[in-house]
């Protein structure tokens, strides 16, 4: 088996399954968007494609499900998808199990959670005072503090937290994964300074690293961050000398290609990138790269989308495009592939010869499966 990346068509939200090489299976983020009343609406059924790639593999869990932070658009559903161990009301016959939860220490901390946020956030709570099947990344004082007021220290659940510039432990291109995941975000030192916590900049960002036949394939997974925190994560990885940390073959777009990623002013026909954030996307994008943006279809100039104030963004698209295309690369939308009418799940394989997108005809679907050409770099 290779590792292979799979991105869901479910507009302006998250959700992208990773099989690695030893047939693990892990979730980053979970929202299942789609209107279920409306048969026009062209969002996969989010529940019933995961469960059916549960079924190939007659299994009935994940061996992660990683929330990079619990804004709806990267949770929405999971309450009534997945079986919670911290209350009856969440387990039944057909609920998919978590065997290990990965969630920023602003899951754990944050107050007036409501809705599937405050679900996730009791789940995470739950295990990390049990003490097992989760991860959290960062350890600000606000943790310690939530700790010591249930009565633990920070010391007792060291072993479960991972911080920025450290690898998720037990997870290794040397194993039988052939995987490595290093954390970029977030920064413990942010909720120190800053009282209220901010779900996109506190989030989870990583980046994937695949070995296969001796190549080297890695992923960058920006969650929600806008180019402010993208500026932290590039200084902090240069003044660490880590800067291959920052390299892609694969970048999953911020924001569903919010122009706040690339830079503070949107511009009229394309964004510009502040000096870090010009140098991550196009001085460490390597050859023949994906770039994909998990998001609705691209607004054209002059329609009501184009005036919208939430992304995605014409002019963001438009940087993106001409860096992918400056490296003969790609830039994708998830509800384009294969078709804007019947857009379908979007899996990347990671081969020996590096990352190659698998295109499904919309006509036929998942049984006809072109492979694009390998993309050697």
């Amino acid at each position: 088996m290779t590792a292979k990346l799979t991105f869901h068509p479910l507009g302006n939200a998250d959700c992208t399954r990773i099989d690695l090489a030893n047939g693990k299976k892990l979730l980053i983020d979970y929202a299942d968007m789609r209107n279920h009343d409306d048969p026009a609406d062209k969002r996969v059924d989010l529940p019933e494609e995961l469960k059916a790639d549960l079924r190939a593999a007659k299994r009935d869990d994940f061996d992660v499900v990683c929330f990079t932070h619990l804004d709806d658009d990267h949770c929405g559903g999971a309450d009534e998808f997945f079986w919670l161990d911290h209350a009856q009301k969440y387990q039944g016959e057909g609920r998919i199990k978590i065997r290990e939860l990965w969630v920023p220490a602003a899951a754990i901390t944050e107050d007036g959670c409501v809705d599937t946020a405050r679900v996730i956030r009791q789940e995470a709570r739950h295990r990390l005072k049990k003490g097992c099947g989760i991860r959290v990344f960062s350890r600000p004082t606000q943790l310690k503090a939530w700790l010591e007021a249930n009565g633990l220290t920070l010391e007792s659940r060291s072993h479960l937290i991972t911080d920025a510039g450290q690898f998720v432990p037990g997870i290794s291109t040397t194993g039988p994964e052939r995987a490595q995941f290093f954390i970029h975000s977030p920064f413990g030192w942010r909720q120190n300074e800053n009282e209220l916590i901010d779900r996109n900049q506190d989030s989870v960002v990583f980046q994937a690293t695949f070995l296969e036949g001796g190549r080297e394939t890695h992923a960058l997974f920006m969650s929600d961050i806008n180019y402010d925190s993208i500026e932290q994560i590039v200084k902090t990885t240069k003044r660490h000398k880590r800067e291959d940390r920052l390299l892609w073959d694969v970048f999953k777009i911020p924001h569903h290609c919010s122009y706040t990623a690339i830079g503070p002013d949107k511009g009229s026909d394309e964004t510009k990138p502040t000096d870090e954030v010009k140098w991550l996307y196009e001085v460490q994008g390597r050859a023949r790269p994906t770039m994909m943006s998990t998001s609705w279809s691209i607004p054209v100039n002059g329609s009501a989308e184009d005036k919208d104030v939430q992304p995605p963004h014409r002019q963001a698209a438009a940087y993106y495009k001409r860096v992918a295309a400056g490296k003969d690369g790609q830039f994708k939308v998830t509800m384009d592939l294969p078709s804007a009418s019947k857009p379908k799940p979007t899996t990347i394989e990671i081969t020996e010869r590096g990352a190659s997108l698998l295109t499904v005809s919309a006509t036929i679907g998942a049984a006809s499966i072109i492979s694009t050409p390998a993309r050697a770099g």
